[in-house]
């Protein structure tokens, strides 16, 4: 196997962005995939490495999205090529339920190992984010004999039809896809930015009243479980005021009911820390990952207390590709690479060098609203000048500014005004630098 080639870490634009293979490429595919199957930014990648991502049209683009929070050791990292390479030599699949191989195990281990708490756990593997929820829903509905499932407001969960109804936005994850399976329940959450008696009061106010919606309208006794992000992600990287996510820990532990915090976007280092639970020292009963696992390659988990994991009958979770052998070593190479490159103390660092720019930023242009995240987990809320109306407009047009200018950067929120940043932890701090530079211009001239 030859090593990766790395690439050279420089913005490039020797055409327009979309160039013109691109268009071309573009064009197909309308014609050959479903409409339903969106793009935020049409440039066809050849290669992709440490902050850069290069494609057909020999442009090169600093990359702020990290295929929304997946690439965090970056998308072609030495270990993930030559793990996944030697085991793609080996055999491709034999399905874990068939005949096991010691992959799988060795990455639950890593899971139990990292994941907060220091109690007995198991792990079992999917290949999405979506599907590690349902089966996070599946294992507590079995340990409780409950079933409500009890969300939050804001909060993204996936696209299958049980985790749509999980979702708290419409547009486009719901809209004409529906009905959506039944006993879940939204909530209020603590949004500082947003709270109408002001962020002072939002964790202890947000936190009495989910659980006394919880109390009136479902009964805490139907409760199997309750989940949330620690910080939500499509949301619009909304941390949810200090506090609120103890109480509501204290809440369902004193329920019986199981706390599951959806990790897969926040999860591996991208935070600053393994899990964005850690930032309280939350201990959730089950925990949700994929995403950054696998450094590109589809593997996600649910990992939590033996005795919940361990309610489901054999034979009741799986999957013919779960904990796919290729997936398996891809994620073992991407552990190895975040604790050899302490990839933590990365994203701490790309969180001050961003929080510190867009902060300054906001003191310049009265648009941005607030400014907030943690790690490399950075958003910006964009609002009506004078008011907290979001401004979803001049939001899309700095993004299309910045996607001009070879910056891949995303848009989040429920109201579609919030710009968020994702770059890959390994991004040297000049693209970092130059990104933001490029996202300066594009409020000064949008």
């Amino acid at each position: 196997m030859s090593a990766v080639t790395p690439l050279p870490q420089e913005r490039r634009l020797v055409t327009a962005v979309p160039g013109p293979k691109s268009q071309e490429l573009q064009a197909r595919k309308l014609g050959a995939v479903a409409a339903g199957v969106g793009t935020t930014l049409p440039v066809y990648v050849t290669r992709a490495n440490g902050g850069v991502l290069e494609d057909v049209d020999g442009n090169s683009l600093i990359d702020f999205g990290s295929g929304i929070a997946v690439t965090n050791v970056g998308n072609s990292a030495e270990a993930v090529v030559a793990k996944a390479s030697e085991q793609l030599a080996a055999f491709t699949h034999t399905c874990f339920m068939v005949t096991p191989y010691e992959g799988y195990v060795a990455v639950a281990e890593q899971l139990n190992e990292l994941t907060p708490g220091d109690h007995d756990k198991r792990t079992a593997l999917f290949n999405s984010g979506a599907e590690a929820v349902e089966n996070a829903i599946k294992i507590a509905r079995a340990y409780t004999k409950r079933t409500a499932v009890v969300v939050f407001d804001h909060g993204y969960h996936g696209r299958t039809n049980l985790t749509m109804g999980m979702t708290a936005k419409n547009m486009p994850y719901k809209q004409g896809f529906g009905p959506f399976a039944p006993e879940v329940y939204r909530v209020p959450v603590a949004y500082p930015y947003r709270w109408l008696t002001g962020a002072e009061n939002c964790a202890a106010e947000a936190a009495a009243q989910a659980i006394d919606i919880i109390n009136k309208q479902i009964g805490a006794d139907n409760v199997a479980a309750i989940v949330i992000e620690p910080i939500q992600g499509e949301g619009g990287f909304i941390e949810p005021a200090k506090g609120f996510l103890p109480a509501i820990v204290e809440y369902a532990k004193a329920n019986g009911i199981v706390f599951v915090a959806d990790e897969i976007q926040t999860g591996f280092c991208r935070t600053g820390q393994w899990f964005a639970c850690d930032d309280e020292g939350i201990v959730p009963d089950l925990i949700t990952t994929a995403k950054g696992i696998a450094g590109g390659l589809p593997l996600a988990a649910v990992t939590g207390r033996a005795e919940i994991m361990d309610a489901a009958h054999a034979g009741g979770l799986g999957g013919t590709y779960g904990g796919n052998p290729v997936a398996c070593a891809a994620a073992l190479g991407s552990i190895e690479t975040m604790k050899e490159l302490d990839l933590n103390a990365k994203a701490q660092r790309i969180g001050e060098v961003m929080l510190g720019r867009l902060r300054a930023m906001a003191e310049k242009f009265d648009v941005i609203g607030e400014v907030r995240g943690r790690g490399a987990m950075i958003a910006v809320e964009l609002v009506k000048p004078g008011s907290k109306d979001p401004n979803p407009e001049f939001t899309a047009a700095v993004a299309k500014a910045c996607h001009a200018e070879g910056l891949v950067v995303l848009t989040a929120g429920t109201y579609g005004n919030v710009l968020r940043f994702l770059p890959p932890l390994v991004m040297p701090e000049h693209l970092l630098v130059e990104g933001l530079d490029i996202i300066e211009n594009a409020f000064a001239t949008v």
